[in-house]
């Protein structure tokens, strides 16, 4: 079938969808092949939600209603999952507004600098997260099942609290300070891991965490294996414990940190690609053999290609890979800018292809 205008595309998603099965992204992420091509996406926008959902998206008061709606676009868009975040759940830690008050321009501090401070700040308790919708199976199609994230992640979270520049001068003028400072964090998202990977609803658990810049990661690798790495090597330990597995959600240049990521930290996925740093197509013949790689289709190409172009990448990866150890999707997530249709032609790719 030939499409050429947006209603086509975004016609042939909303008309066609598909039962769900999680065993589709489990055999992904064990680097076998499904039944038929599998999707994965780390956030969709709510424009784009409430058009496949056709309805709207309610507000996180209502937890329960929220869940409901992007269980149903994603269903409707051809997912076997829906990912959703500690933060829809009550589990977030607070920003510097919350703390400091409004923030002036250049600001890059953080939202304490000592350990007074850090023991006057309000520390997330991650058992008091509300797990009601969670066990609500009403709430889900058939088939589907949960892949929860955290809110940001153990770095991204000490980023904010410290300010990345306050960071880089702790580690060589208070070590011992960082070392606290990541163990509140650190524990905090090993219990709220410990917790959602034991609800029957959630099939799996997005680590997400930003590590890198476009040249490389955010700390040295002998930082991160002080700092960073030890938190998620508990966070991957308890999501397995749990039977469930780990995919890691990390913008960045990682190349130094890839064989540690897989071989020690011992992660199911890794998720979120840019071609300006590597595509995905290369990822996947260097790594696609020892984890999985999700989504990948850059975000700048989706948003200035026109349709069929995007089409013909997506169908070319999924004959490419035969989604062993992939699935599709955009390179890190769906924002407002991105026109419909084009992300429309990448999902419909996932319709032609056939094994």
């Amino acid at each position: 079938m030939e499409v050429r205008t947006a209603t086509d595309w975004i016609g042939r998603v909303l008309s066609a969808p598909r039962s769900p099965d999680f065993d589709r992204l489990l055999a992904v992420l064990r680097r076998e092949q499904p039944d038929r091509p599998a999707l994965f996406e780390f956030h969709m926008n709510n424009r784009l939600v409430e058009r496949l959902a056709g309805c709207p998206v309610p507000g996180l008061d209502d937890r329960a209603g929220h869940l409901a709606v992007q269980a149903k676009a994603y269903r409707t868009a051809g997912f076997d999952h829906v990912l959703v975040s500690g933060q829809q759940f009550g589990f977030w830690f607070a920003s510097r507004k919350h703390v400091r008050g409004p923030i002036a321009a250049g600001d890059s501090r953080g939202c304490f600098w000592d350990r007074e401070g850090m023991e006057r700040y309000p520390w997330p308790d991650p058992d008091a997260l509300d797990r009601r919708p969670l066990r609500n199976a009403a709430l889900l199609p058939p088939g589907m099942r949960l892949v929860m994230a955290g809110p940001m992640g153990v770095l991204e979270n000490v980023i904010v609290l410290l300010g990345y520049e306050q960071l880089c001068l702790l580690t060589e003028d208070d070590p011992a300070f960082l070392d606290e400072v990541f163990e509140r964090v650190g524990s905090r998202f090993v219990r709220f891991y410990e917790l959602v990977a034991s609800e029957p609803s959630v099939g799996a658990a997005v680590v997400n965490d930003d590590w890198g810049f476009k040249t490389g990661p955010m700390l040295s690798p002998a930082q991160m294996r002080r700092w960073v790495f030890p938190w998620h090597r508990r966070i991957v330990q308890a999501v397995h414990a749990a039977g469930r597995p780990a995919i890691l959600h990390s913008c960045g240049q990682l190349d130094l940190l890839m064989d540690e990521i897989i071989d020690d930290l011992r992660l199911d996925g890794k998720h979120s690609f840019e071609d300006a740093i590597l595509p995905v197509e290369s990822a996947w013949r260097r790594w696609g053999d020892r984890i999985a790689l999700l989504g990948g289709v850059d975000v700048d190409f989706l948003s200035r290609a026109d349709t069929t172009a995007i089409h013909g990448r997506a169908c070319a990866l999924l004959e490419t890979t035969r989604c062993r150890g992939y699935a599709l999707g955009s390179g890190n997530s769906v924002p407002d800018f991105l026109p419909d249709e084009s992300y429309c032609a990448l999902l419909a790719a996932a319709m032609d292809v056939r094994f």
